[in-house]
């Protein structure tokens, strides 16, 4: 399993730390990637995709990664698995709810709730790493 993130202050990249430690307390093993960094062939061959990404301008995706990374999988997607992450500084989590309605309409199944967290996940590790306890039970 991966786990394919883009963060601007580190708060996402938080986030998928700390999702990493729940899926590897639940006895599975997970790579941590960078959007930038991975290999969307190999991705694809996981059968669970954990994407993370925070919001951006207006509750948008990151535009100069992450959305062509998005762009480039939409077609490849049907079928798999995703749990969606990632935190914001203001607004109200549109971005994700237009990211889990796009992953829904590329064909994925969405396997838990989406995490949103605002800022940095001090105070909400425990959350994060349920959530990749979660991720492990789908």
């Amino acid at each position: 399993m991966k786990i394919v993130y883009w963060s601007g202050s580190g708060n996402t990249e938080r986030m998928a730390e700390l999702i990493k430690k729940g899926i590897i307390s639940s006895g599975q093993t997970v790579e941590t990637s960078l959007v930038s960094e991975v290999n969307v062939d190999d991705l694809l061959k996981d059968e669970i995709l954990v994407l993370g990404c925070p919001a951006m301008g207006d509750e948008v995706l990151e535009e100069s990664e992450f959305e062509p990374f998005i762009e480039e999988i939409a077609s490849k997607v049907s079928g798999k698995k995703v749990a969606l992450f990632g935190s914001y500084g203001w607004g109200d989590g549109q971005w994700m709810r237009d990211f889990e309605e796009r992953m829904i309409s590329y064909g994925c199944t969405i396997i838990s709730e989406p995490l949103i967290i605002q800022y940095a996940p001090d105070g909400s590790e425990n959350e994060c790493i349920d959530f990749g306890k979660q991720i492990t039970s789908a």
